[in-house]
Order: structure tokens, then C-alpha cells, then sequence
């Protein structure tokens, strides 16, 4: 009997394009894609017509798919003897969770490799003109999720005191739904009110759009242009750049 294999593979940002070649041989090679949200459907194509595509996405407060049914159906489709690619959006590594599949399969006993993908956490930003570091900008960056950890009510995002001023550039994914919070504490912990801070939805796509302006500005910037998630918050005086090196939205 075939032995099977998952493969966690990165899908980039959202631009098709974005993938690694690595992650677009693996799709060719699948018996099986088990694909999030956030993953541009046109990569679906690169798969055989053979191959069973399975839809296993999540949204904030919309968990159709809970992470131990995913689990489970990888294990289900690799002791099937199939190559299983689990396709998800930016880098598997990267909050996406793919550690602790990662981990489940290793625990029993499923062969399996990574493919890591581009991160929306720099990919995202560079497709809005905002490099995360530049030279009398900012040497380093940081990178928070905006979401708390569902699995433990009341866990906090993250220890603000320690990343408000801890890094020149802070990078928060998935930050929009709680952006307020998000500026709250920055500025509660000693980062200036004055600070540049974009907003980016859709990175990487046609749909595209980036707001721009201060921690003590940017929620009425956001609330009057509607934006809506998926989005990249960018944090810092590196924001200053996109007047400049703003190239993807000409």
C-alpha cells in the first residue's frame, strides 16, 4: 500500500505569483489540497483534475472548521496513502498554525515536510512601499498578531509593555477587528501619539488599498474608507517611506 505524506505548504500573501516554486510542485503532485481562506483560488489550478479540493476555512468569529477536525482529516487523507498538500495562506509558520499540525502529525507518525511561504508580515508592506527596515528608518521589526488566542479566554494579544517601544517597526497581522485596542495600548505604553501607522487590506491583490496617518488619527481614517479584513498594520516611522517608494498601487 502507498504510503501517504502531508506536505504544509506557504501560499504567499495573495498574489498567486508570490508562491515558491517548491509550493507550486507540491500542488501538481497532490492527491489532496486542504486549503484556508486566505488562499487565492487561482492556485487550485495548478493541481491535476483528479485532485479533491477541500475548503477548511476560518474567519474571525466564524469557525466552521475547528483546528482538531483539520487535524483529523489530514491524518484520515495521509493513512489513505495520499499526498496531502495543506495549503495555507503566507508562511504555515507564521501564524498559521502549521506548528501544531506540524506536531500532530509527527505524533502520529505521518511523514511530512514544509514549504514556508512569503509573509504577508513584510510581503504586505513592501507591496504598499513600506519597507519594514531601511537604513536611518529602523533596524529592526517586530511582528504581534492581532487576534487573541481563542483557546484561552480573556488571553491578552500580547505584553504590550515589551512591544509598544521594543522594535522600531511593529507589524500586526490580522490587527483590523481590534485596531482600536491595538492603538490603545501602544499609545497607553509610551509610543507617540504622533507615530505613522498603515493600514493595508487586501495586500498583495487587485484589491488593494492602504490608509495611512497617525496612532491618534488612524481609527477615524480607517472607519470613513471601510476597510476590511484581511489587513496588515504597520507601526513606525518607516510609513513615511510610502509617499515616496509607493509602487504597486500605479
Amino acid at each position: 500500500m502507498r504510503k501517504g505524506k502531508v506536505c504544509l505548504v506557504g501560499a504567499g500573501p495573495g498574489d498567486p505569483d508570490l508562491i515558491t516554486v517548491k509550493g507550486r510542485d507540491c500542488l501538481r503532485k497532490a492527491d489532496v489540497v486542504i486549503y484556508d481562506r486566505l488562499v487565492n483560488d487561482s492556485l487550485l489550478n495548478e493541481t491535476s483534475a483528479e485532485a479533491e479540493k477541500i475548503y477548511v476555512g476560518k474567519a474571525a468569529n466564524y469557525h466552521p472548521w475547528r483546528q482538531e477536525a483539520i487535524n483529523r482529516l489530514l491524518l484520515k487523507k495521509a493513512r489513505e496513502g495520499k499526498v496531502v498538500v495543506r495549503l495555507k495562506g503566507g508562511d504555515p509558520f507564521v501564524f498559521g498554525r502549521g506548528g501544531e499540525e506540524a506536531e500532530f502529525l509527527a505524533m502520529n507518525r505521518i511523514p511530512f515536510e514544509v514549504v514556508p511561504g512569503v509573509s504577508s508580515a513584510y510581503a504586505v508592506p513592501a507591496y504598499a512601499g513600506i519597507p519594514v527596515t531601511r537604513r536611518g528608518f529602523a533596524s529592526s521589526f517586530s511582528v504581534v498578531t492581532g487576534h487573541k488566542d481563542f483557546g484561552n479566554t480573556g488571553t491578552k494579544i500580547a505584553a504590550w509593555d515589551k512591544v509598544s517601544t521594543g522594535a522600531d517597526t511593529l507589524v500586526i497581522l490580522m490587527g483590523l477587528t481590534n485596531l482600536a485596542n491595538v492603538v490603545d495600548e501602544l499609545i497607553k505604553n509610551n509610543r507617540d501619539p504622533a507615530t505613522p501607522i498603515a493600514v493595508i487590506s487586501y495586500g498583495t491583490s487587485q484589491r488593494q488599498r492602504c490608509v495611512t496617518g497617525e496612532l491618534q488619527n488612524i481609527l477615524a481614517r480607517v472607519e470613513s474608507e471601510r476597510l476590511k479584513p484581511p489587513a496588515v498594520v504597520v507601526v513606525g516611522e518607516v510609513v513615511r517611506l510610502r509617499e515616496r517608494i509607493c509602487w504597486f498601487d500605479n
